[in-house]
């Protein structure tokens, strides 16, 4: 893992309501709101409801609408159904979610996320760094903590 790729930072999802006017120019078609996103996050948490329901030509616009960097963390759902082929999308098991996970809105703590960070910069292994509400100010500070930290 390189430095560049080792802190994702990203939303619970894309379709915030309160990011549209704001964070999304208003004039934005709908279906560019994933590719905008992704120019300014590397990573997206996505509930089962929602990838669950997506089919397979919906799964590869996604994909084709983000950088090969980009990735998709799933939320565990009904193990029945088959997650999308890709090295790009990781299924946040419990123990996986513990390891490789922090929730902005329960730990907006940004000391604390600066010593995660410079932890999991040891194992080399990526740190998704979350806002389940798309709060865009946490989202900015994780962002710019970050950027000063090299990665």
């Amino acid at each position: 893992m390189t430095a560049d790729n080792l802190v994702l930072v990203g939303a619970g999802g894309w379709l915030h309501p309160h990011w549209q006017g704001g964070f999304y120019p208003a004039d934005l078609p709908d279906d560019w709101r994933l590719s905008y996103y992704n120019t300014q996050f590397q990573a997206v948490y996505l509930p089962a409801a929602i990838w669950q329901a997506a089919s397979a030509p919906l799964w590869e616009q996604w994909l084709n609408d983000t950088q090969d960097s980009f990735r998709f963390v799933l939320e565990p759902g009904d193990a029945a159904l088959a997650m999308p082929a890709s090295a790009r999308v990781v299924l946040a098991t419990p123990a996986w979610q513990a390891a490789h996970v922090w929730w902005l809105d329960e730990m907006p703590d940004l000391r604390r996320l600066a010593q995660r960070i410079t932890r999991q910069a040891a194992t080399g292994d990526p740190l998704y760094v979350f806002s389940r509400s798309g709060d865009l100010g946490l989202l900015e500070q994780a962002a710019t903590l970050k950027q000063v930290m090299g990665y």
